[in-house]
């Protein structure tokens, strides 16, 4: 039965671009690349419990980085670009979390919070490469001679990549690292009696979350196709943070889940966007009151209540 759904999941996901009109083949596209970041957050925050509110900058580097192999490197395959945005954030990544190690609870959040507009401040001032305020319009994609031109070539390019990063994670937790990170979230105290050294797997899930985040800045990229700082903001973040929290933190399918519903639900509020964090501070403070573990723990709730 579970692998008859699958199989139907997978045949909706692969035919969505045929049956969908393009502003909602785009919308998909957008829900995968946010569930990647969702993911590499809930890495970090759900099984070591380090909060960061500096996702958009990570996102931010990553999409930048592709950006520019694209723009310098006409014709490149879409693969190098990837590559280049996940090894970047990822070495930006150690060069934060390392200094982080030191923090937590709110001063690790503000830590990561600063993180993120000195990001956005590098962008504008480094306009020689970023282009600042003008925004920097990234090439058409191209993988061997199909250019991803349109948004069904986009989508089949963000899908494979988006499947691959959750069978990753969901298979984390089955090597040593995962389980390191587990005892970590369990008890710190009792994870380093056990023989684990909580300082490095701290540093290393900081890199894993953010070189997931620089790969979904890279397929961003090209899925928007023009950048600007002004899109990397600290809201963002929130709804980063947001997207993890009604998911359920610690769950992989909870940060898909999660992506999903923010991201319809940031569009369905495109007409109110002055009224979008008073909204999305409400669904916040509603999970966290009435459904703590998010729609994660629902689902399990549900499920136990059938067996």
């Amino acid at each position: 039965m579970r692998r008859a759904a699958l199989a139907i999941g997978a045949l909706a996901l692969l035919g969505w671009p045929w049956a969908a009109p393009p502003y909602f083949v785009f919308l998909a596209s957008l829900i995968v690349v946010n569930a990647i970041v969702a993911i590499g957050l809930n890495l970090l925050s759900g099984y070591t419990n380090q909060l960061s509110f500096g996702h958009a900058g990570f996102l931010a580097v990553g999409a930048y980085t592709a950006a520019i192999v694209a723009t310098r490197w006409p014709g490149v395959p879409v693969v190098a670009p990837l590559l280049a945005a996940a090894l970047v954030t990822a070495l930006v990544g150690l060069a934060l979390g390392i200094p982080c190690l030191r923090l937590e609870g709110l001063y690790l959040a503000m830590a990561t919070l600063a993180f993120g507009f000195v990001v956005v401040e590098a962008i504008l001032n480094l306009d020689w490469l970023t282009r600042g305020n003008d925004g920097l319009r990234v090439p058409v994609a191209h993988l061997g001679s199909w250019a991803l031109a349109g948004d069904r070539e986009r989508y089949y390019l963000v899908l494979p990549v988006g499947a691959a990063m959750v069978w990753a994670a969901l298979n984390l937790a089955r090597t040593r690292t995962g389980r390191a990170l587990l005892a970590i979230r369990e008890s710190e105290i009792a994870a380093q009696a056990s023989g684990v050294h909580v300082a490095r797997y701290r540093a290393l899930a900081f890199v894993v979350s953010a070189l997931y985040t620089g790969v979904a800045g890279g397929l961003f990229a090209f899925v928007v196709g023009f950048l600007s700082p002004d899109a990397f903001d600290v809201f963002l973040s929130v709804d980063f943070v947001a997207m993890i929290i009604v998911g359920g933190l610690g769950s992989v399918p909870g940060s898909v889940v999660g992506a999903a519903v923010l991201t319809v639900l940031h569009d369905s509020l495109a007409g109110f966007q002055n009224y979008r964090p008073l909204i999305f501070g409400a669904i916040l403070i509603a999970s966290m009151l009435f459904m703590p573990g998010g729609i994660a723990s629902a689902f399990r709730f549900l499920k136990g209540d059938r067996v």
